[in-house]
């Protein structure tokens, strides 16, 4: 299932992203990890549901999860 994490506009109250997730939950997401450094979540969908959480107005950027990693400077 695709993973998106979702990050929020800076100035979105605590209702704001309880809202969105809330939009994400009923386009059939699964809400999994929730930032606390930011204002966003992590999302997964099934394959055949298309989200328009890009268009919620409290909502900063949609982006595909992935790995991250990190290279030390030498």
């Amino acid at each position: 299932m695709p993973s998106y994490i979702v990050t929020c506009k800076d100035g979105a109250s605590p209702e704001d992203v309880e809202d969105a997730k809330n939009k994400a939950r009923e386009q059939g997401g699964t809400i999994g990890h929730e930032y606390s450094l930011i204002k966003g979540f992590q999302v997964t969908f099934p394959n055949d549901v298309v989200h328009t959480l890009d268009q919620d107005e409290n909502v900063k950027a949609v982006e595909a999860d992935g790995e991250v990693s990190t290279q030390a400077v030498v």
